[in-house]
């Protein structure tokens, strides 16, 4: 059975990599918490939440302290992280994972949080949702669609993820800076229907658990790739050929958009893709709202999921009940 809130359910926002110190600060972020109480949820933090070191981040022993305590709080319904970061994977041989399988919650994050999907998918079997973190709620441009993104996949047991109408990849953190809002389209780079289990998140960080007992074992994948902000072409192909590697069963490859620093272009992409047989003989689509560009859908990994690119101009992806 799946997991949803409902409202006034308890939503509990830590920390688990980067500090709240890495986005602003405390205050700088309450217009999140604010706009998550007017969707009509309750929003409370962990003990240790303004916890900053040299890092951006804070020790082990809090975060895991915050991690437990989320999922140890009956009242709590979802865990949301504040933002990504470099070292969630820190915590893994520190949590006591009975904890997490005698209190299921919904976990929301991306990026970094990559490391604490995939773990808590192996060592729990539950569902877990790849979106928006905390400090992407006080985002102003393009919040309608991904809050209501946000909302489809947090309510419902099955929905359509669908495509915004323009995107950005500028500092949306920064008010003071400019927006470049650019046409949206998701792309085909090979038609056909496919179904399969959610898998994924940020590439740079999806196989960092791979050969340890906190990666886990998907069979049929459809795999949600994305790459952050600094990222390269070749290291986005090399990254590809491991995922590659370990899911030789891979049903479907779904590509988030590229921020432009990264200097991936069509031309670039199609060359990587081209590299691997396999990709011409399943569904493999791109340029989908997910990642380190604004603004991004909600998709839970560990579920069945329907991906048809009949052609360039007709691509769904269609979350199921499981």
């Amino acid at each position: 059975m799946q997991l949803k809130l409902k409202k006034g359910d308890e939503i509990r926002i830590i920390s688990p990599s980067s500090s709240m110190e890495r986005v602003g600060g405390f205050e700088e972020n309450l217009i999140a918490k604010q706009r998550l109480e007017n969707l009509g949820f309750k929003v409370t933090f962990g003990k240790h939440i303004l916890e900053n070191d040299e890092f951006f981040s804070s020790s082990i022993a809090s975060r895991v302290s915050d991690f437990h305590d989320a999922f140890s709080d009956k009242n709590v319904k979802a865990i949301m992280t504040t933002i990504g970061g470099f070292n969630s994977n820190e915590l893994l041989t520190h949590i006591d994972w009975d904890i997490v399988r005698s209190n299921p919650k919904m976990f929301f994050g991306y990026s970094d949080t990559t490391s604490l999907h995939n773990a808590i998918r192996a060592m729990t079997h539950q569902i877990t949702y790849y979106g928006p973190c905390y400090s992407s709620f006080k985002m102003d441009e393009l919040q309608e669609y991904q809050t209501t993104e946000w909302l489809k996949a947090s309510l419902n047991d099955s929905f359509k993820l669908e495509p915004s109408d323009v995107w950005t990849s500028d500092l949306w953190f920064d008010t003071t800076l400019p927006r470049h809002p650019l046409v949206n389209k998701w792309k085909a780079y090979n038609s056909g229907e496919a179904t399969g289990i959610s898998t994924g998140g940020n590439i740079q960080t999806y196989c960092l658990q791979a050969g340890t007992p906190f990666f886990p074992e998907t069979e049929d994948p459809i795999v949600f790739i994305e790459q952050a902000e600094g990222g390269e072409p070749l290291e986005f192909s090399r990254e590809l050929a491991q995922i590659l590697q370990v899911h030789t069963d891979i049903k479907a490859l779904v590509i988030g958009r590229f921020p432009t620093v990264n200097a991936m272009n069509e031309e670039k992409l199609h060359s990587v893709l081209d590299k691997f047989s396999i990709l011409k003989k399943i569904p493999v689509i791109y340029d989908l709202d997910f990642g380190h560009t604004q603004p991004i859908f909600t998709v839970p990994l560990g579920q069945s999921i329907k991906v048809n690119a009949t052609n360039s101009s007709k691509i769904e992806v269609i979350v199921q009940e499981n």
